[in-house]
């Protein structure tokens, strides 16, 4: 079982096939198992890297509630990159994993040759609604705190695949992580500069409209709307989803070496 050390946190990765790299980021509450079917897609012709961020699955949880942060994640994210030996690489996610692509593109463009934004939001510039979003990732923390793991089978298709060893890093994960301090990501959607394309379940309401100003917002942005899915699209329907996914990464040519 590959970890990548973290000053004392250890990262827990896989890495399949051979090609130019792909990195690709759970959401929260899932891991990186929830990318299966697109690893035995792409695996091909290119390097496919999961992983599990810190405080899920088989990632430690440190105890440290400081250890969990936007900033942490990027730069765990940069560092698995380099351990793979890639200087650049394909960046994308779901959900929560969906919004750290974009903070890392952020703060890392050089790095990111294209964006895969799939049944997520790029945060708020609204400081009311950024607040009330915060608020329920600490409502979700402390439902946690105070009654262990839910019973992850009534969750989203990659909430059901996760295995976690115990509630604690979840609940640091949702106070640290998925909660949003500014609006510096979706404020960066303008000015990206590389392939990107934004993938939503057509029965993801929750995420339809942040869909829809995203692919607006990031100039050339390809959109596909996934028939017969939810929030989980790579899950729900993984045939439609990988045609759509294949089909944007041979357009842009991302299966060319960096």
């Amino acid at each position: 079982m590959p970890t990548l050390d973290r000053n004392g946190v250890r990262i827990h990765y896989d890495v399949a096939g051979h090609g130019p790299v792909i990195l690709l980021t759970h959401g929260f509450s899932a891991t990186g198992e929830m990318w299966q079917g697109q690893v035995a897609a792409l695996k091909d012709r290119f390097t496919v890297v999961t992983w599990d961020m810190r405080g899920h699955g088989r990632s430690d949880y440190p105890a440290d509630q400081g250890a969990y942060s936007e900033q942490a994640t990027v730069a765990d994210m940069a560092a698995l990159l380099d351990t793979v030996g890639a200087e650049r690489a394909v960046i994308g996610g779901l959900s929560l994993g969906g919004y750290m692509s974009l903070a890392f593109h952020r703060a890392h463009p050089e790095r990111t040759r294209a964006l895969l934004i799939i049944d997520t939001g790029p945060g708020y510039r609204n400081d009311q609604a950024r607040q009330g979003w915060n608020a329920n990732a600490i409502q979700r923390a402390e439902r946690y705190e105070s009654e262990g793991l839910p019973d992850l089978s009534r969750g989203s298709a990659e909430v059901r695949a996760a295995r976690h060893r115990d509630a604690t890093g979840l609940a640091r994960a949702a106070r640290g992580m998925l909660t949003q301090r500014d609006a510096r990501v979706i404020e960066s959607l303008p000015h990206i500069g590389v392939p990107a394309i934004v993938i939503v379940g057509e029965n993801d309401t929750p995420f339809l409209a942040a869909s829809e100003y995203m692919a607006a917002k990031i100039p050339g942005a390809k959109k596909a709307v996934i028939p017969n899915a939810g929030h989980a699209a790579n899950i729900d329907n993984p045939a439609a989803f990988n045609a759509a996914l294949t089909s944007f990464l041979d357009a842009a040519r991302l299966f060319e070496p960096a």
